[in-house]
C-alpha cells in the first residue's frame, strides 16, 4: 500500500498529522512538476475515504499553470486521464453529511463517466502560498474553493493538507513521484 510505503508510521489523527506536516520543510513549485501517484492519510476526517472510494490514483503538475488535480486509470489500466473535480467532487460536503457515501465504491461509477467527467483542460494552479506560517508550493483548484498545500517527506515524497473553505480541519493525503503512467 502507498501510504505505508510513504509514511510507515502513519498518525490516525490530526494533531499527529500536523505534527509531521509541520516539521516537513517546503516545496518550491518546480519540485511538484511529475505525476505523483496518491493516497489518503485518514484522520478521522469526514472526508476520509472518499477518494478511496472514487479510485482517485493521483495528480499531475506540467507546469505552473497546467495541473490536473484529480487522476484515475483507465478502464483497462494503461494509462491515465484526468478527471473535472466540479462536476465530480463539487458537493464534497455531502460526504461528512452522508458518511455512507464513502463505504461506496465508485470506481467503476466514475471510469463509465469518464466521457462526461474527464477534464478538457488543466483543472487547477500551482503557486507559493503561506500555510501554518510557511510559504510552500500550493495547488490550487480553478472551480472550487480547495487548496492543496505540499511539505516534502524526502526526494520522492510529499505530504498535502486540503484546506477547504468551511472545513476546520485538513484532510490530509500523501504523494508519491510515479510517472510510469501516461496520461491522456
Amino acid at each position: 500500500m502507498l501510504l505505508d510505503d510513504v509514511l510507515p508510521d502513519a498518525p490516525t489523527g490530526t494533531d499527529g498529522a500536523l505534527a509531521i506536516f509541520d516539521a516537513a520543510p517546503a516545496v518550491d513549485p518546480e519540485f511538484m512538476i511529475g505525476t505523483w501517484h496518491g493516497a489518503e492519510l485518514p484522520t478521522g476526517h469526514p472526508l476520509d475515504g472518499l477518494l478511496a472510494a472514487s479510485g482517485w490514483w493521483g495528480k499531475q503538475f506540467r507546469d505552473a499553470e497546467t495541473v490536473h488535480p484529480l487522476l484515475f486509470r483507465t478502464a483497462d489500466g494503461s494509462a491515465l486521464w484526468p478527471l473535472n473535480p466540479l462536476p465530480a467532487f463539487g458537493g464534497l460536503g455531502l460526504a461528512g453529511r452522508f458518511p455512507g457515501l464513502k463505504q461506496r465504491n465508485f470506481t467503476t461509477a466514475i471510469v463509465a463517466g469518464r466521457p462526461v467527467l474527464q477534464a478538457r483542460g488543466p483543472k487547477a494552479r500551482l503557486r507559493t502560498t503561506r500555510y501554518r506560517g510557511v510559504d510552500t508550493a500550493t495547488m490550487i483548484y480553478d472551480q472550487l474553493p480547495i487548496n492543496d498545500v505540499f511539505r516534502r517527506l524526502d526526494d520522492q515524497s510529499v505530504i498535502g493538507a486540503m484546506d477547504l473553505r468551511g472545513v476546520a480541519r485538513p484532510y490530509f493525503f500523501v504523494l508519491r513521484r510515479d510517472d510510469s503512467l501516461p496520461v491522456r
